[in-house]
């Protein structure tokens, strides 16, 4: 399946990415006055605000509980090319950024209800298999829906392939008894004997399971100037 999104700024109207399931790779369409070079000057390219990137991850999954920030490095799917079929952004380029909760309905909602909490992977910087860096504004979509996760309740389709975050590896972990959940960032302690206390009186919980391909493409918040004359 192909996705077009088509992007305007002032007068210009700019066909940008056609994302492409497959071998093929992701294609950025620019108008002339977005190749922006001089002679004497290194040659550039501007990816504009409102394309988006996909990305992959090692894991198949990632968990986190409402209310968790954690830590992620995404990797760029495909190559990211222009129409003259020039390399913008190498596959594999890593993606440095957070999960970060997302309150949806405001600062003055009850912030202990979870179903008005979501979570959102936000980009901040690129990192090139060459190892330039490059700051990037992106973020992917915002995901609400929650699994269950009951005492006693068998959680392995839950735990296989997956990355997990300090918060849920402490819920899943006191409400199943099992004490060898791997987690990606140490919790503090203050943090655990908060889930724990929750949890004596609760037999269930519930928690973000975030599919990467499915879920965390990002989409650029700002224009993305690339160099083109730059070691990839």
């Amino acid at each position: 399946m192909t996705h077009l999104y088509r992007i305007k700024t002032g007068t210009a109207a700019f066909m940008a990415m056609a994302l492409t399931t497959g071998a093929i790779a992701p294609m950025i369409a620019l108008a002339p006055a977005q190749a922006q070079y001089n002679i004497g000057q290194s040659r550039s390219t501007t990816i504009p605000a409102n394309v988006t990137l996909p990305v992959t991850y090692e894991k198949e999954k990632v968990v986190v509980k409402p209310g968790e920030s954690m830590s992620l490095k995404l990797r760029i799917a495909n190559d990211i090319i222009d129409r003259s079929r020039n390399v913008l952004i190498p596959a594999q380029t890593e993606v440095i950024g957070r999960l970060e909760p997302v309150d949806l309905y405001g600062r003055d909602s009850n912030s202990n209800n979870q179903n008005t909490k979501g979570v959102r992977f936000v980009a901040s910087e690129l990192v090139f298999p060459s190892g330039r860096r490059l700051p990037i504004n992106a973020r992917s979509k915002t995901i609400t829906e929650t699994e269950r996760i009951s005492k006693g309740a068998n959680t392995g389709q839950i735990l296989t392939d997956a990355a997990i975050g300090a918060g849920a590896a402490t819920v899943i972990s006191l409400l199943t008894g099992n004490k060898r959940v791997e987690v990606l960032e140490p919790v503090a302690g203050g943090a655990v004997g908060a889930a724990a206390s929750v949890l004596l009186r609760k037999n269930q919980a519930d928690v973000f399971v975030l599919r990467p391909e499915q879920d965390l493409d990002i989409t650029l918040t700002s224009n993305l100037v690339i160099s083109r004359n730059s070691t990839y």
